[in-house]
């Protein structure tokens, strides 16, 4: 089967509709799918779930679809750099499902895993456990949380061969690992393709049974979300 596609659009083209779910990889800017957020906003599909950990920052990432008003719901950890999305929330135009990060994460990885739901002590007695089942185990209490699973996932990966077998690298390798096994089509962007057979074995960290679709995107712009610099010396005079 052919999973490569020449361009970011063509790579979701009849994969996309009105109010689905779809997850989206990367930690800040860092291992975001860039090209297929992108290819998302030019598609106009609306109302859609994105389960991703935080929401990009105004003008990049899942930013833009916060622009063009195509985000209806957010289940996420963090999106404290993202102004125009605390705009849209406070104003009711935007429901956000708030998770601690280690609880999306296992969400997620459970989705993948084809586990339902788990117990975790993250969040008792908490808001985050308002609603849902707490049970006591050797003498503590758990909260019940449920997996997640997407219609589709969009991820980012350093290198990627012709059959799906992706490589990440440092930091990216974040959420995008557990989102190539948490949805019913997988689309990956990948920054260096290469031929299938060339990646070791030991080195895969994705395999290709769980890509469908494949776009080369070669030196991406790679954004830095908090530049830190130390002061000049002339300023903490």
């Amino acid at each position: 089967m052919q999973k490569v596609y020449s361009s970011a659009v063509e790579s979701i083209a009849g994969l996309l509709a009105d109010g689905m779910t779809i997850m989206s990889g990367g930690f800040g800017l860092c291992g975001i799918p860039s090209a297929l957020i992108e290819a998302i906003q030019l598609s106009g599909v609306n109302g859609l779930t994105i389960i991703s950990n935080n929401a990009g920052v105004d003008g990049a990432g899942l930013g833009l679809l916060l622009e063009s008003r195509q985000i209806s719901r957010m289940v996420s950890s963090y999106v404290g750099e993202n102004k125009l999305f605390a705009q849209q929330y406070l104003a009711g135009e935007l429901q956000i499902e708030f998770n601690p990060q280690g609880t999306l994460a296992e969400r997620i990885r459970a989705g993948g895993a084809g586990i339902p739901a788990f117990f975790t002590k993250t969040g008792v007695g908490t808001s985050v456990a308002e609603g849902k089942e707490v049970r006591r185990f050797n003498g503590e209490e758990f909260v019940m949380e449920t997996a997640l699973f997407a219609d589709v996932a969009l991820i980012h990966a350093w290198k990627g061969d012709f059959e799906g077998n992706l490589v990440y690298r440092k930091t990216a390798r974040n959420f995008n690992p557990m989102m190539a096994t948490a949805a019913k089509t997988t689309v990956a962007e990948v920054e260096c393709l290469v031929s299938t057979g060339s990646i070791d074995p030991d080195q895969i960290h994705t395999p290709g049974i769980f890509v469908s679709r494949i776009v080369h995107v070669p030196d991406p712009e790679k954004r830095i979300e908090q530049r830190t610099v130390r002061r000049l010396a002339e300023e903490t005079v």
